[in-house]
């Protein structure tokens, strides 16, 4: 594995000109992608699998024509170097190919079994005024620079972790955002692809929004027609490695804590909650809007954030004379 991975890595967080199929999987390979992509429900990360499924078999099934479950399994097999959520991200891609080669009778392999999903144990961070005043300084720091993957770096970068802030979108919703799904005159965005494919809209604040009309004009100058709204220099979408790469780079600079871009979502949710207190509570009305604003399907999901909110539950406890379990039940993982 870690020979593929060296590899694969072009220093850019894709494939450079590596990303060829090479093995008997090829042609299904590529109509599987052809049709996920045709039905806007394609993912980026099913690359990376696909094409390290795809070497293996080349490798150590060179003469084979049919797929078989010796393969799957073999290639699929938890690691001992992985948890159950790696594992699963590393062959989620090859369930969802299986599943379409059966619908279409084109095997009859059985998908591997994803293990269990695991909770997290991270603890996100809690960010004061002063990282967050030191991060965007960065940001908006950048050096300028006659090359177009630089230009485009400077003007993305600090409105594109803004908006991360601002509205809670899920870093791979921001980085897949098209551009027909930006309402610049409402300042609406349709997030139609999510984690689990729930359709939702997120309603931006008024200075986001305008940040976000001049980001507009700046990047059309550069690629009119363009398909993402935030796009690399090769008009595709960001990888996820280039948002964290930037995070890291630009956070590393400034701060000397630890965090990551996600807790940008985290913190969102903290401080929405935070505000509740002084209001009076109209609370299953405000966390309903909240859950639906962060794209969660269950309102259970969104409650788990108040396990990270600190000193909530003395607040609610001195406002309401009850206990916190009785207000906010417990969260369970599944």
């Amino acid at each position: 594995m870690r020979n593929e991975c060296r590899a694969l890595s072009d220093g850019t967080g894709g494939f450079g000109d590596m990303s060829t199929f090479t093995s008997f999987l090829s042609p299904l390979i590529e109509s599987f992608i052809a049709y996920r992509k045709s039905s806007e429900n394609w993912n980026d990360s099913y690359e990376r699998s696909l094409l390290l499924f795809d070497r293996y078999c080349a490798e150590h099934y060179a003469h084979a024509k049919v797929l078989s479950q010796e393969m799957v399994d073999s290639w699929c097999k938890q690691r001992n170097t992985e948890n159950n959520n790696s594992c699963r991200t590393r062959i989620y891609a090859i369930v969802n190919i299986i599943l379409y080669l059966r619908s279409r009778d084109k095997t009859n392999i059985n998908p591997p079994i994803l293990p269990q999903k695991e909770p997290r144990t991270y603890i996100p961070h809690a960010f004061t005024n002063l990282e967050l005043a030191n991060f965007f300084n960065a940001c908006d720091n950048l050096p300028s620079s006659p090359s177009l993957r630089k230009q485009l770096r400077k003007i993305t970068v600090p409105v594109f972790f803004r908006l991360l802030y601002s509205s809670g979108i899920r870093i791979n919703e921001a980085r897949l955002l098209r551009i027909v799904n930006v309402d610049l005159r409402r300042g609406i965005l349709d997030i139609q692809y999510s984690k689990g494919h729930a359709q939702h809209y997120i309603v931006l604040h008024d200075s986001m929004l305008t940040l976000l009309q001049w980001y507009d004009n700046a990047v059309e100058k550069i690629y009119p027609n363009r398909i993402y709204f935030f796009p690399k220099e090769n008009g595709k979408c960001h990888t996820a490695k280039w948002v964290q790469q930037n995070f890291r780079k630009l956070w590393e600079k400034e701060n000397d804590s630890y965090a990551v871009p996600y807790d940008f979502r985290h913190n969102y949710a903290i401080s929405n909650i935070n505000g509740w207190t002084d209001e009076g509570f109209g609370f299953d009305a405000k966390l309903l809007y909240l859950s639906k604003s962060m794209g969660h399907s269950v309102v259970e999901s969104t409650k788990y954030y108040y396990s990270l909110v600190p000193g909530l539950a003395d607040v609610l406890i001195e406002k309401t004379n009850a206990d916190f379990e009785n207000i906010v039940p417990e969260v369970t993982f599944r």
